[in-house]
């Protein structure tokens, strides 16, 4: 009896510190780039680069996802999850430090770790709870999610006091955002001597026993994942300049985008759970899409009534809040084992996030050809039709 209670004892200390590790991180997947957006200004002051230049450096942890994503499982096969997850959290800490030194070119090759880095994180992350949650799927997507929200939020809102009221920096201001990796690589770390000699699911099952990149629902979801996601980091990267254009001051654009991710919180907790309660999530995503819809609108026509303005964040901190843990759930439902939800998480992000790189750069460049943020919200506006589209469509009850 006393053995069967210390077994249980520590199998249940286990959990609480798998739960832990993946919480941990969750907050590593969005902080190194959510806090840059604030900052753009002063990099590029500082470092000297031009619109489409400081697109490129927010675009790039996408472009890295997109070469990386399918590549993340096969690793995974040969090293196991733990010890590749320790491999990105390794690369994120040292692509945070190389990106806070003031040159061009530690800022890209830094920014280049960073990717690979989340990329790891990315794809595990839904492998790893179909694996070790399969009953409680819906539940642990909304607590990493929420997780992932929470620390992003507080990235875009402290980075700008980081910088200039504690007198940090940008540079200072970016790397405070190493800490977490390092706390999570901790737990990994003894997570990794705890898993020695168990062989997870998606090392039992043969990856390439069925072609996910030949199937239609995967091809939904990846388009679903990659224009939600440009949404993301489009908002991420520009909100603020386009809150700056309508009168706001540097401060309280960064604030105002910290808090479009706040209001998103409840959604990324309950969507998934949600999710998980209906066969179909069709009209989940089409109330999502729709108040994203309408939060653009409002950023384009609001003008300087503060008033719509803050309506109009809202509605897009909601839709997008909503919509990201909704995309990380298709993963998990669409797919009947984990490993092929390690495949299908592979795929829709490596294309999915083609299609989000794009974002930060285009509008960006848009802006740099028209002087007026009214092409690029108009451009936000259709994109957000088409995430309503492809959404309503991954939200069928069927599997890839």
């Amino acid at each position: 009896m006393e053995s069967q209670k210390s077994r249980a004892e520590v199998k249940s200390a286990y959990l609480y510190l798998l739960i832990t590790g993946i919480v941990l991180v969750a907050f590593n997947l969005r902080p190194a780039i959510t806090s840059i957006g604030p900052l753009i200004g002063d990099i590029q002051e500082d470092v000297g680069l031009a619109h489409w230049s400081a697109g490129l450096l927010m675009s790039m942890p996408l472009i890295v996802f997109a070469f990386m994503s399918p590549l993340v499982p096969k690793i995974a096969i040969r090293l196991s999850n733990e010890v590749t997850l320790l491999f990105g959290l390794f690369l994120l800490m040292i692509g945070i430090v190389i990106r806070s030194v003031p040159v061009t070119i530690s800022l890209f090759i830094g920014t280049l770790a960073i990717g690979i880095g989340i990329a790891i994180g990315n794809v595990l992350l839904p492998a790893i709870v179909k694996d070790k949650f399969p009953k409680k799927f819906g539940l642990m997507t909304s607590v990493y999610s929420t997780s992932m929200a929470l620390v992003a939020s507080l990235a875009s809102g402290l980075s700008v006091p980081l910088a200039h009221e504690v007198n940090l920096g940008w540079q200072g201001a970016l790397i405070v955002w190493g800490i977490p990796a390092i706390a999570a690589f901790v737990i990994w770390i003894y997570l990794l001597k705890a898993n020695r000699g168990v062989q997870s699911e998606v090392k039992k099952v043969k990856i390439g026993s069925h072609n996910i990149w030949c199937s239609f629902l995967a091809w939904q979801i990846a388009i679903f994942m990659g224009f939600q996601s440009f949404l993301f980091y489009v908002t991420v990267s520009w909100l603020p300049e386009i809150l700056h254009s309508h009168g706001m001051s540097t401060g309280t654009a960064g604030w105002m985008l910290s808090f479009s991710q706040l209001v998103g919180l409840p959604a990324s907790f309950l969507i998934p759970v949600f999710a998980g309660r209906f066969k179909s999530q069709f009209w989940l995503a089409f109330i999502l899409s729709l108040l994203t819809f309408l939060g653009f609108v409002g950023l384009l026509w609001g003008g300087p009534s503060y008033f719509i303005l803050i309506v109009s964040i809202i509605l897009i901190g909601i839709g997008l809040g909503g919509n990201f843990p909704l995309a990380l759930t298709y993963i998990g439902l669409r797919a009947r084992n984990a490993a092929q939800a390690a495949e299908l998480s592979g795929m829709a992000q490596s294309s999915g996030y083609i299609i989000a790189a794009a974002g930060p750069l285009f509008i960006g460049y848009l802006f740099d050809q028209t002087h007026q943020w009214t092409v690029p919200l108009i451009t936000l506006i259709i994109v957000s039709l088409i995430v309503m589209v492809f959404g309503m469509l991954s939200g069928r009850n069927r599997y890839v």
